[in-house]
């Protein structure tokens, strides 16, 4: 990837908002060279979309937990995520490696609402769960530092 789509990509990733004329004059390039790069990043699947930063707490999901889960059958079959699909707690699903199948990122309005995603859960895909409550987020949503040898991507 070239060293002016790292760039553009990096600050996407700071700010999705961003105008194509603050793109502009942070990269120096035109508008519309920046608008073409911004179009073909997208084609090429590089930026895969834009998304708001929700404040959980303000729409009243104030507890994030973590929620390891491991099948009870390990011959069953690895269907857990299609399982979980229709939990819309579940903000995110990792395929982990250790002893636990996935890693699950949930959140709900209180440790009630917990417990009960667990038991839905654990029902819905047949698994044993460990849950991680989280106190406190000191950062998330990072930019990703992009290295220079991006692998996966052709140079444009």
């Amino acid at each position: 990837m070239e060293e002016i789509d790292r760039r553009i990509v990096t600050l996407l990733a700071k700010d999705g908002r961003m105008s194509f004329t603050d793109l502009a004059r942070e990269t120096g390039l035109s508008v519309s060279a920046v608008h073409q790069r911004v179009r073909r990043l997208e084609k090429r699947g590089v930026v895969r979309g834009y998304t708001a930063v929700i404040d959980h707490d303000a729409i009243g999901l104030p507890l994030t937990a973590f929620v390891s889960i491991k099948p009870i059958d390990p011959a069953a079959p690895d269907d857990a995520p299609d399982r979980l699909a229709h939990l819309t707690a579940i903000e995110a699903c990792h395929s982990v490696a250790g002893d636990e199948s996935y890693i699950l990122k949930v959140r709900v309005a209180s440790p009630v609402a917990l417990e009960d995603l667990l038991q839905q859960i654990r029902a819905a895909a047949n698994v044993s769960t460990r849950t991680t409550v989280v106190l406190s987020t000191p950062y998330e949503h990072r930019a990703p530092e992009i290295a220079a040898e991006a692998v996966g991507h052709p140079t444009a």
